[in-house]
């Protein structure tokens, strides 16, 4: 996946859900996507938020985290947990500002390298855990697209009961 546009599952006025084209959870393990604010140059950290993006930013993790279950579930993948982490301490390796942005991951009950119920392990990219792990695929993204949609439908996601502008 060469750009944004092709890893992008849904935006909200301040942030992206995207897949994670390098995850750290592999799609036959669960998956793994993220959320990145959209003014990256101002927010490294969840205290940077206007309270608004606050809102926004928690109604959007629900919203994505609910929509992969139930849509990994839909492609087979046995995704019986979700764990949100805000992560960012990768960059300062590489002398760089950090950004925050919110991994989500799908925990699959029958996972044989991030397994269940164990805790995700994230050791550094260069020793070579992450080898092989697999991306979620187009139709992943389609569907958590469509689930999307469907919980935007409900009286729990709906925008304007949250007060969040579009």
């Amino acid at each position: 996946m060469s750009n944004i546009q092709d890893q992008l599952i849904y935006e909200s006025k301040n942030f992206t859900v995207e897949i994670h084209p390098m995850p750290f959870v592999s799609r036959e393990d669960g998956g793994h996507i993220r959320i990145f604010p959209k003014d990256k140059q101002r927010i490294s950290d969840r205290t940077d938020f206007t309270k608004q993006e606050a809102i926004e930013f928690i109604w959007l993790s629900m919203l994505a985290g609910e929509a992969m279950q139930k849509g990994m579930n839909k492609q087979g993948i046995p995704v019986v947990k979700i764990n949100y982490e805000d992560l960012g301490n990768w960059a300062f390796k590489r002398g760089e500002r950090a950004v925050l942005h919110l991994h989500i991951f799908g925990r699959a009950e029958n996972a044989t390298k991030q397994v269940f119920p164990e805790a995700v392990y994230l050791p550094d990219r260069s020793s070579g855990f992450y080898d092989g792990f697999e991306p979620l695929s187009k139709m992943d993204m389609d569907v958590i697209r469509q689930d999307i949609e469907e919980l935007l439908k409900t009286d729990k996601y709906n925008i304007e009961s949250w007060n969040i502008k579009k």
